[in-house]
């Protein structure tokens, strides 16, 4: 189950929201493992035992080490528990690479290979082991206390949101939050709005250049050119961040709604002057880890140079093998750690002596070229890549060029991510709230009251809109079809009147919408979330039914150019829209006298 598919939108998270919010105390959390396991279970139930088993010896091993840390014996318990959880990580995800690595060598000797049985690998083991890990270490440095709920513990390991994709929260972070949390209005609000923003990121834009970059990479290496090579990277670079930052996005969201607060994972990453910046912006919580539970007690810095770049190729090299079990992943965190020692060498000072614009290139250019060897299957069809990407390409372009994968969905979803690679469009939004109906509003005496009054117009029109004029063939008013001709919505596209209509009461009724949201009485907060169910839903059906297909017509109206210009400019909308509005309702709370000041 994952957090697009529309049982877990539509079933799942329901169910569990209404059973949280109708449950107290200490049930919250058996409410929330429980469901957590059944999240876990819905693909491979046969692990949720392997899942137990761990959250038990955990469980017992904090414990001990709670009551004798400080004591001789508290290294060697800390020792044995470390190895169990990294021997189960080893077990099911690095036994078939290690006994295939062994056999290679066995080979040159000419002994027999070395037969082991083949292990499926568990869903989120390396986050759980890392979890676990985290908590063990925490409880021995005594940055948190052993924790004597097993259902406060099960929940920390479990807990739906960060399970599959991170991030990953470190023990002594959430413990506070696992006795007691608060869910507010404003929480639950601003947890929709960064799941809708993670939704976005990776239905519309991960998912749609995902196939691009699926379909180059599985190209044979003799029918690359240059410029399929070129495309093959650039999508999938903006897939796997689009991706990972998504979910990341969706897990903070979903752990808003229960009161838990996770930290930020991605800091927009492909605006990094260095590999240094770059690793403080990608991954954060992962990276983070590495530093605090393995640079730092390796030494880190502190004895010497040799010993400092010794300790960064370690770490990067467990950061690659943590990825996955191959050899291109190994050579990825090679990679990364080599930039990391380089820029330590010097490199680092004489960037910082370049235009800006010239470390930009140098930094997204090397994560790149790090991306080919993430995304590739072996260590030849990585070199084969690269050079194909350095213009030693053996293809002719006749079979495979890059028009067969470059449509308008792709162009597109481009298009938006890269520019929601950078922090432009928070930029672009308080830009459009500021010369739009900023200024109109900067005029009332009630901005929230004309907002509400026209939203609840603009909602009644579109209800007329849409009655009169549905999905079959209904004639709106006149029999002649003058004025169907002009608002007809039964074929496709739309008419441009239509949809320039649509949009502008789209825009009025979320308007409307947020505007109550801050009106609601204190005696009906209840009400709230449901206003921001409503923003949410209000916005997907009326991107469903092609709101923005006004610039379909500048690729021809076809079908699909339509479609991907209606969900493509939904993404730029719900990575708009929502922070915009945050960012009023803020501004409001702060200065609700300063109306002139704000446009």
């Amino acid at each position: 189950m994952v957090f697009s598919s529309p049982i877990f939108l539509f079933l799942f998270l329901p169910i569990v929201l209404a059973g949280y919010f109708v449950t107290r105390g200490r049930l919250c959390n058996l409410w929330l493992l429980g469901m957590s396991l059944v999240f876990y279970g819905w693909g491979e139930p046969r692990f949720v035992v392997v899942m137990l088993a761990s959250i038990a010896a955990n469980f017992g091993f904090g414990l001990w080490l709670d009551r004798i840390r400080g004591r001789p014996g508290a290294r060697a318990v800390l020792a044995v528990a470390i190895a169990l959880n990294l021997g189960l990580l080893v077990l099911y995800k690095y036994a078939a690479f290690l006994a295939g690595n062994a056999s290679a060598a066995l080979a040159l000797i000419g002994a027999g290979p070395v037969q082991i049985p083949a292990f499926v690998l568990p869903l989120g083991i390396s986050f759980y082991t890392f979890h676990a890990l985290s908590y063990l270490v925490d409880v021995s440095r005594r940055a948190a206390d052993g924790q004597r709920d097993p259902a406060a513990m099960g929940l920390y390991i479990v807990f739906f949101p960060q399970l599959i994709a991170g991030p990953i929260i470190r023990y002594h972070y959430i413990a506070d939050q696992l006795v007691q949390r608060v869910v507010t209005r404003e929480g639950f609000a601003q947890g929709v709005e960064r799941f809708v923003i993670g939704l976005g990121k990776k239905m519309l834009v991960a998912n749609t250049v995902a196939v691009p970059a699926d379909a180059i990479f599985a190209l044979p290496t003799s029918e690359l050119t240059p410029g399929l090579a070129w495309l093959g990277i650039v999508c999938y670079t903006l897939q796997i961040y689009f991706d990972f930052s998504g979910y990341s996005d969706m897990a903070i969201g979903l752990a808003r709604l229960f009161g838990f607060r996770f930290p930020e994972n991605f800091n927009y990453p492909y605006i990094a002057r260095s590999m240094t910046e770059f690793w403080r912006r990608w991954h954060i919580s992962l990276s983070t880890w590495f530093r605090d539970y393995l640079y730092v007690p390796l030494g880190g810095n502190r004895h010497g140079s040799a010993r400092t770049y010794l300790n960064l190729w370690l770490v990067f090299f467990l950061c690659g093998l943590w990825h996955g079990a191959a050899w291109t992943f190994v050579a990825w965190g090679l990679y990364h750690g080599s930039f990391l020692v380089l820029e330590r060498l010097g490199l680092g000072r004489r960037l910082e002596s370049l235009w800006t614009p010239a470390r930009h290139a140098y930094t997204i250019l090397a994560v790149m070229v790090g991306w080919v060897f993430f995304r590739s299957e072996t260590l030849q069809q990585a070199g084969s890549f690269l050079s194909a990407m350095a213009g030693f390409a053996s293809g002719s372009g006749l079979e495979q060029h890059v028009g067969l994968h470059l449509n308008a969905m792709v162009a597109v979803a481009l298009a938006a991510g890269v520019l929601g690679s950078a922090p432009l469009l928070p930029w672009l939004a308080m830009m459009m709230l500021g010369w739009s109906f900023g200024r109109v509003l900067a005029r009332s005496d009630r901005p929230e009251g004309l907002l509400a009054a026209g939203g609840a117009a603009a909602l009644v029109l579109f209800a007329l809109v849409r009655g009169l004029n549905g999905y079959g063939n209904m004639r709106l008013l006149s029999e002649d079809g003058s004025l169907v001709q002009w608002l007809h919505v039964s074929k496709y596209p739309p008419s441009l009147a239509y949809t320039a209509l649509e949009l502008g009461l789209m825009a009025l009724c979320l308007a409307a919408l947020f505007s109550l949201g801050r009106r609601v009485p204190a005696a009906a907060r209840w009400l709230r979330p449901l206003l921001v169910l409503g923003q949410t839903a209000l916005f997907f059906y009326l991107l469903h039914v092609h709101v923005l297909t006004l610039a379909a017509w500048a690729l021809g109206a076809s079908h699909h150019g339509g479609l991907a210009v209606t969900y493509a400019a939904g993404a730029g909308i719900v990575l708009l829209l929502y922070p915009l509005c945050a960012r009023y309702r803020r501004y409001k709370l702060a200065h609700p006298d300063g109306w002139a000041r704000y446009v």
